[in-house]
């Protein structure tokens, strides 16, 4: 990191964070260069399983002589487009001869060089090959301006878009054109990415994306590299726009994806981000300027989509952002609350909420589930003083959770409905505004929150399916201010399933779905099934990072420590595989088949993926 962009970031950290956490996060940083933990001896890290998953899953020579050999038949021309400006020529010479060496062939280089002057290296470097347009513009028009002179170049069937100090892997081209003419109709491809440090033999830090997930992108610009759009696509879009520049790829994109909706990932790693001092693959602060450019990116976006909401900066990690929709009316919330004795924490959960809760049209209604302890129904008679507290009977003896909550909702008036433990405690004021102002969007079915164990560790950032066969909580035991993969904690996600320890949605929702499956799901799946009922109908389901309870969990009912717990778990288990057979051999599509299937943690699956 150079003085230049230390001075930058400190700057913009202190605008939008203050100084005291300016003066935490260096101090963090500076600590973890120190300090930083090695690897445990035999412990395989997630840079070394990213260098076997290399060598299992990219092609050999064998496989690149068949590439070459192959004849699509449709043969899509590639407008690689670069805008240039002061480019190194060490750098840009290895672009040009990835692009020489691809196994695929029907493609151009368009260039549009920005600088103040002329580099004769650069000249002989494009004179390579004679696929490559260069432009000289005797102007520095900025980074969208030099890009669109870029693409008035540029005559191909397919837009890909490229900074010039970057690099593709040569089966890159064969793998688009492959995509293209398996999915004909497609206009939109993202793929997954890696970083390169120094040379290209040192590869690192793949960042393997979920398939298109909307409010994934609009809280993190997730897609980056690479995006290829179909040339009618770019031409409707209209190019790049100078009032997002340092955003204008995150622009572009999310302009696109309002504009198609034929849009493909490839979970393949096709571009290599190079490491250097001056690029954000370094070091997210080196150009703070992106990160307004991408809140007005996100606000000129939802405007468009006639959404009102605030855009604010997401946490510590740069470039995550927060939306937060504005709450329409004031529509009733019925927040549902099992309860079977344990006082102590039903008191906890229910003084946190009376307590902390800013928004005002809400009732809490305890579901009585058999308590047997006198101090229990003491402390019924004394909360239901507060107008705001109601207890309901459950009528039926024994413990059926999907019955407990389907028979509170049914008992309950509120246009919104908020699935609660007895076991939890509210750390955010504002949280009925927050999730009310994503269930009031007619795409959205339901929405969690994170919940932190009693040591702050993460215990719920999301359910993801296909984990065993079956569904997992995400991201467990990730320290309170310590980051996941990519900063997935503390990103707003599109996920496959939330919690029914925290789940809000509209009571219309659990209506329409035929609510929670009492048959198959007494104990064990229920929430997750409910979710994949939800996404069934079209739905999608939110992870909102910014909603934050403690979970003391299974505090209350216990463990599946018994063979009785066991055997109705593994019932429960095989019901849901049997259920869900389809979805799951699908594979979830918010995480990635490069993954572990065997872990929650998005960790590098080390094996030879079947095709």
């Amino acid at each position: 990191m150079n003085i230049k962009n230390a001075v930058n970031a400190t700057k913009f950290y202190i605008k939008n964070y203050g100084i005291y956490k300016t003066i935490k996060k260096i101090i963090s940083k500076v600590i973890n260069k120190i300090f930083r933990k090695q690897p445990i001896n035999n412990i395989i890290t997630e840079r070394e399983k990213y260098q076997i998953w290399i060598k299992n899953n990219e092609p050999n020579e064998e496989e690149l002589e068949n590439q070459r050999n192959t004849k699509f038949k449709h043969e899509p021309k590639f407008s690689l487009v670069v805008p240039m400006y002061n480019t190194p020529a060490d750098f840009f010479e290895e672009l040009v001869d990835c692009l020489i060496e691809q196994t695929y062939t029907n493609w151009e280089l368009c260039l549009a060089d920005g600088s103040p002057e002329k580099n004769e290296k650069l000249q002989k470097i494009v004179k390579k090959d004679n696929r490559i347009k260069y432009k000289f513009l005797n102007d520095n028009k900025g980074i969208s301006g030099n890009t669109n002179e870029a693409l008035k170049l540029a005559t191909g069937d397919f837009i890909a878009l490229l900074d010039h100090d970057d690099l593709l892997p040569i089966f890159c081209l064969y793998e688009l054109a492959k995509t293209i003419n398996e999915n004909p109709e497609v206009e939109f491809i993202y793929t997954d990415e890696d970083k390169i440090e120094g040379t290209k033999e040192r590869r690192c830090d793949p960042h393997f994306k979920p398939d298109f997930a909307i409010d994934t992108l609009r809280s993190n610009n997730y897609i980056t590299h690479l995006s290829v759009f179909k040339k009618e696509l770019m031409d409707k879009l209209g190019g790049f726009k100078d009032e997002y520049n340092g955003a204008q790829d995150f622009d572009i994109i999310i302009r696109a994806t309002e504009n198609t909706k034929n849009i493909i990932h490839i979970p393949k790693v096709l571009y290599h981000w190079r490491v250097h001092q001056n690029s954000t693959a370094m070091l997210s602060d080196a150009k703070p300027y992106a990160y307004e450019a991408g809140i007005k990116v996100i606000e000129d976006h939802l405007k468009r989509k006639n959404l009102k909401a605030k855009v604010t900066h997401g946490g510590d990690i740069k470039g995550v952002y927060e939306v937060q929709y504005e709450v329409e009316g004031s529509p009733k919330v019925s927040i549902i609350i099992p309860n079977k004795d344990s006082v102590k924490l039903l008191k906890k959960c229910i003084n946190s909420i009376l307590k902390l809760t800013t928004y005002s049209n809400y009732e809490i209604a305890i579901v009585e589930n058999n308590s047997e302890e006198e101090n229990t129904f003491e402390y019924y008679n004394e909360i239901q003083k507060n107008d705001r507290v109601k207890v309901i009977n459950y009528p039926e003896k024994g413990f059926n959770y999907s019955k407990i909550i389907n028979y509170g909702v049914k008992n309950c008036d509120g246009e919104f409905v908020v699935q609660l433990n007895s076991d939890t405690e509210l750390l955010t004021p504002n949280w009925l505004e927050k999730f009310i102002g994503y269930s009031q969007r007619e795409d959205i079915g339901a929405v969690g929150a994170r919940l932190y164990y009693e040591d702050k560790s993460i215990q719920h950032a999301g359910i993801g399916i296909a984990i065993c066969d079956l569904a997992a909580n995400l991201l467990v035991n990730t320290p309170k201010n310590g980051h996941a993969y990519f900063g997935r904690e503390c990103t707003t996600r599109n996920v496959s399933g939330v919690t029914g320890a925290c789940l809000f949605s509209r009571k219309s929702i659990y209506e329409e779905v035929g609510y929670m499956d009492e048959e198959n799901f007494a104990v064990a799946f229920n929430d997750v099934d409910f979710c994949l009922k939800i996404r069934e109908k079209g739905y999608l389901i939110v992870y909102n990072p910014y909603v934050e309870f403690m979970h003391y969990e299974s505090k209350t009912r216990g463990y599946e420590d018994t063979p009785e717990k066991k055997a109705r778990f593994e019932k429960e288990a095989n019901n849901f595989r049997t259920k869900w057979r389809k979805v799951l051999d699908k594979g979830d599509p918010y995480s990635n088949i490069n993954f572990a299937q065997d872990t929650a943690g998005y960790n590098v699956r080390t094996d030879k993926i079947k095709k």
